[in-house]
């Protein structure tokens, strides 16, 4: 198998459930650990410089651990959040091994469901930049937003409970009530474009189906890893 880079810390709780869906997958295939090489950033510190749009920053030090993970041995790059997709061509072109994008990744799982209208939840940052958005659209889909209040909840929530392992049931009755009103707005599937969560949404507190994106980043990595070479002619 091909060796998985992982820039994770982003929060160490989604960076732990890739950990175990990478080796879930792994074991199911060829009954191996995945192999893994991880490089952890300061959730608090990425968040800080998210916050100020110190672009930057964090496009520089996202940059550095990124080759730090190439230089460890890795053969791809999964950027372990989201949000910091933001930055994911900057980050692909200071590297010689392919990153693997999330929206991508998320958006062929939806087209093959034949599913068009897509409600996202996520962060402020992933849910009121472009390039979330544009990406799923750049697939041929429509692309459903919960509402500026909705979002700004959501946000805080993700950043004061979800990254920090907190999961109520008020919560989640919050999430299932912004998921409805995206089905009512015609959503035919809800894309979890946060990848803290999963760790408290699941395909049963839903009607329609759940698109987790840890889950499908972590496959494809998996399937990457289990390529083979190709010998030149």
């Amino acid at each position: 198998m091909k060796t998985i880079g992982m820039i994770g810390g982003l929060s160490w709780e989604s960076t732990s459930l890739y950990s175990m869906y990478l080796n879930e997958f792994a074991q199911k295939a060829c009954s191996h650990c995945a192999p893994l090489v991880i490089q952890g950033m300061d959730f608090t510190e990425v968040t800080h410089w998210l916050e100020r749009g110190d672009d930057e920053s964090l496009t520089t030090a996202l940059i550095e651990t990124a080759q730090q993970v190439e230089e460890m041995g890795a053969d791809c790059l999964l950027l372990c959040s989201n949000t910091v997709h933001i930055f994911a061509n900057e980050v692909a072109e200071a590297i010689s091994i392919p990153l693997l994008h999330i929206g991508d990744t998320s958006a062929e799982a939806i087209r093959m469901q034949s599913i068009n209208k897509i409600g996202v939840l996520g962060t402020k940052h992933t849910l009121k930049k472009d390039f979330y958005v544009e990406r799923l659209e750049s697939h041929g889909l429509q692309a459903l937003c919960p509402s500026s209040e909705e979002c700004t909840w959501m946000h805080n929530i993700i950043m004061n409970e979800l990254s920090q392992g907190i999961l109520s049931p008020k919560t989640k009755a919050g999430f299932q009530n912004i998921i409805q009103n995206l089905i009512v707005q015609g959503a035919e599937g809800i894309l979890l474009a946060c990848t803290e969560i999963p760790l408290l949404i699941t395909q049963e507190d839903v009607s329609v189906q759940l698109f987790d994106t840890a889950y499908l980043h972590a496959k494809q990595a998996i399937s990457f890893a289990l390529q083979k070479e190709t010998s030149p002619l």
